[in-house]
């Protein structure tokens, strides 16, 4: 699939995505991004959450790519089977491990358990070895439950500003290789 042919649904996680961040900057360059906007991005309602993303998607035209990060894949984990066939695939950064990190926010826990049943599309999750919120070997048994190709980003935190993250030129191309492999 090319870019151009689908409509790209960016899902920030909890705070939604402060300046800088690569999402925000893949949502002011493509033409056809859009930032799906939660109700409450500070104290996160799962149900609202799935409720928004599924209505968001439902709502488009063309097929859909979802770019989610932080609880943001969560939230994709919960809504997998329920969201529409025109959704091809899942670009998955920093899962945070929100059952077992002592760093996870207490406002996450609505979003435990954390899902471990196959996404219903071709998705990949990047992580890195020093997420402060989930071990690697934690989203690889993420990645293997979710049916997700794994790529390891190397030491680059959670992989948002705060860590250098904004542009996020590996991602992109991450990215890229992921709709290569959506129809």
């Amino acid at each position: 699939m090319k870019l151009v042919e689908c409509d790209i649904l960016i899902l920030p996680g909890l705070g939604n995505s402060g300046p800088g961040h690569w999402q925000l900057r893949w949502a002011d360059r493509m033409a056809n991004a859009a930032i799906v906007e939660q109700a409450d991005w500070d104290e996160p309602d799962l149900d609202d959450w799935v409720a928004t993303i599924d209505q968001a998607a439902r709502l488009t035209t063309r097929p859909v790519v979802l770019v989610a990060h932080s609880l943001g894949v969560i939230a994709v984990a919960h809504a997998g089977a329920r969201l529409p066939d025109n959704v091809r695939g899942a670009f998955l950064v920093s899962a945070p491990d929100i059952e077992l990190s002592p760093e996870a926010p207490e406002q996450t826990y609505d979003f435990r358990p954390i899902p471990r049943d196959p996404l219903p599309f071709p998705s990949m999750l990047v992580a890195s070895t020093n997420d402060p919120l989930c071990s690697v070997d934690r989203a690889v048994e993420f990645a293997t439950c979710w049916g997700s190709d794994f790529h390891v980003a190397g030491e680059a935190g959670h992989i948002n500003a705060a860590s250098g993250h904004g542009p996020w030129p590996e991602g992109l191309l991450m990215f890229t290789r992921l709709l290569q492999r959506l129809k």
